[in-house]
Formats: structure tokens, C-alpha cells, sequence
């Protein structure tokens, strides 16, 4: 169903990912894919630029501000505990293969869930490579969980699919 394997194929969804060792259990997992005609390294380059943007509708989740639409030098030496899109924090990366967060930790955990992605960069050859994402929620309990619960795998199939053609945009340039 597409808001939950949205462009990825069955091997992917089928395959391990990082994140899977850092939020357990989960309730539910979603996944985004996309080709990229740029080499590996290139597109890892600009995943290491969710550090200071979402690249996803800047509106809505980046208080109206531009998302850097040229890479800015230092965000690839990442550290595991530094905070990516505003509210995850970097737990594994493994350099131009993948970056891993999950939500920081938060008292009202138990009411809206927590979250954990792995963005994997898999080479095609030179001059492409795929992005394949993998999010893992952990649905908070009451109405807000139910709701959330509901709501998430759509709300995030918009997001998302903005921020990684986003971000492929900028890697074929």
C-alpha cells in the first residue's frame, strides 16, 4: 500500500536496516525510496544536511525558512548525539552508506511515540545510487496515539516524499 512502501520494492522492505537496533519494539514501520542519478558520496553529502534543515516543505517544518539549497562545509563530520531535522538525534552512521536517528527522548513519549529512521544510500554503479528510507514508529497510547496512529503513515508519505525529491533535485545538480 502506497503510504507505507512508497517506491521501495519487496526486497527492500524485506531487508535489515540500523535503526531496527535502536527502537525496540516498534509498532510499525514505513518506507520511501528513490533513484538518484548522482554517485553515492553525493547524495550521503546531502543527507549529512538534515543536520540544519529538513529539505522536505520549509512552510511547515522549518518555520518558514529556506533550506540550504547548496551543500555548507562541515555538516559531513557528523557525531553520533548531534540533533537532524530539528528533534532526532544522530545514534549511527556509517559514512556515504547511512545516517540513523530516532526522536529524542521526551516525557510525553507515551502520549505522541517515538520515531526512528535509517536513511540507506545503496551505489548504482558511479553515477547513481538509490536512497532507501525506513521509519519506525512507536505510536504513543490514548487519543492522541490512536490519531497518530492513523495519521502518520500519510502525513509522512507527503513529507517525506517531498524531502527526498528534495533532496535528489539537489544531488543531480
Amino acid at each position: 500500500m502506497i503510504p507505507y512502501a512508497w517506491g521501495a520494492t519487496e526486497a527492500e522492505r524485506a531487508a535489515a536496516f540500523p535503526c531496527d537496533r535502536h527502537l525496540v519494539p516498534a509498532d510499525e514501520a514505513v518506507f520511501r525510496a528513490v533513484d538518484v542519478d548522482a554517485p553515492a558520496a553525493v547524495v550521503f553529502r546531502w543527507l549529512c544536511q538534515l543536520r540544519v534543515a529538513p529539505y522536505s516543505y520549509d512552510w511547515i517544518d522549518n518555520f518558514g525558512r529556506q533550506s540550504p539549497p547548496q551543500l555548507t562545509p562541515g555538516l559531513d563530520d557528523l557525531q553520533r548525539g548531534q540533533t537532524v531535522m530539528g528533534g532526532f538525534e544522530l545514534v549511527d552512521f556509517e559514512r556515504d552508506r547511512h545516517l540513523t536517528a530516532v526522536t529524542r527522548p521526551s516525557v510525553l513519549d507515551g502520549v505522541f511515540g517515538r520515531f526512528g529512521v535509517s536513511y540507506v544510500v545503496e551505489p548504482r554503479g558511479e553515477t547513481r545510487a538509490r536512497l532507501v528510507v525506513k521509519v519506525l514508529v512507536r505510536y504513543g497510547r490514548g487519543p492522541i496515539g490512536w490519531l497518530t496512529r492513523g495519521l502518520f503513515p500519510w502525513g509522512d508519505l507527503v513529507m517525506m516524499r517531498k524531502q527526498l525529491l528534495n533532496l535528489k533535485r539537489l544531488a543531480e545538480t
